[in-house]
């Protein structure tokens, strides 16, 4: 593994500040990291201490009052929320159908590919063909399945905390960004309010990053095959996956009660929010998300455990 650099300083070379010198405006193992994320997707990488600050850090960067960011209906709801916090300071947001064209007039369009938790996926060669800049956050897919800059977008985003540290032992966040020029602004931004990764999530997310492939080649498999066998059951009313990673949700028969009785009797499976670790977990969603979620919707993120133990410990708690 790379060495763990902790430090907060480095001194000044021939009286001149060196490539670091200050920890908030980089670091050793955290540039490390970005270069090994920037590798994988083919652009700039840089990294921030959450998806969420990574979110705003962008918005800020690109934005100025009064502009409008088309976001993805079916997006994360913590990114709504994000945006609805940052309406105070003027910005604006419209929420879109991505499985279509954004609306047009807008500032910039951020979508996910897939969704969370319903697993839509974008019209990305629709999102692209509008003038505005085009983030995706591909969290669930990760650089493995998809590389949204080879696509022709212009910033990939991601929750580092999910697939990509993979352990759920890492909060992170990370932009990728096509263009040089945008990733320097990004940074200039980064250092002056603050909004700085450390260097040990980071150096977990190069260890996670070396098994990333193999991680989420057993994830599809197992996710696959649990979702062939949730399709056949009868309590199961319906099951999103989009065919690759491991994420799915699907909507149990009987409700909030049923999708409850789930959630509580698994043994094997963990019952925890986040997703994207080495262990399965999953979560009734409608307690996060009312408005927007059928009731029995119990999202779901397959881990590395084996794919019978996880089926017979679902299949005896579904109703």
């Amino acid at each position: 593994m790379e060495p763990l650099d902790r430090s907060t300083i480095w001194p000044y070379q021939d009286a001149e500040p060196g490539e670091f010198f200050y920890q908030r405006y980089g670091s050793p193992t955290v540039a490390a990291a970005e270069a090994a994320l920037g590798e994988l997707e083919g652009g700039h990488a840089l990294l921030f201490p959450s998806g969420a600050g990574a979110t705003t850090a962008l918005v800020l960067a690109l934005l100025e009052a009064g502009q409008t960011i088309a976001v993805a209906s079916d997006a994360y709801y913590g990114t709504i929320g994000t945006l609805e916090t940052l309406g105070r300071w003027g910005l604006e947001h419209v929420l879109f159908d991505q499985t279509g064209p954004p609306p047009d007039g807008v500032d910039l369009v951020l979508v996910e590919s897939p969704s969370n938790p319903l697993l839509t996926l974008p019209d990305l060669e629709a999102a692209v063909a509008q003038p505005a800049p085009v983030v995706v956050d591909a969290t669930a897919s990760t650089p493995v399945y998809l590389k949204p800059l080879e696509l022709g977008a212009d910033y990939s985003l991601h929750s580092a905390t999910k697939f990509l540290g993979g352990h759920h032992d890492v909060l992170l966040g990370a932009i990728v960004c096509r263009r040089e020029h945008d990733a320097e602004r990004l940074r200039a931004l980064r250092g002056r309010l603050g909004i700085v990764a450390a260097p040990d999530p980071a150096w977990l997310l190069l260890r996670s990053l070396k098994t990333l492939h193999i991680r989420m080649a057993h994830h599809t498999a197992t996710a696959t095959e649990l979702a062939r066998r949730l399709e056949s059951h009868d309590a199961v009313e319906r099951v999103r996956y989009p065919g690759f990673g491991g994420l799915m949700s699907f909507d149990v028969g009987g409700g909030a009660e049923a999708a409850r009785a789930v959630e509580t009797g698994v043994r094997l499976i963990e019952n925890a929010t986040s997703l994207g670790g080495t262990r399965t977990t999953l979560e009734t969603r409608s307690r996060w998300e009312p408005e927007r979620v059928p009731p029995g919707l119990v999202r779901l993120s397959v881990g590395l455990e084996d794919v019978d133990e996880l089926w017979d410990d679902l299949a005896r708690v579904l109703p």
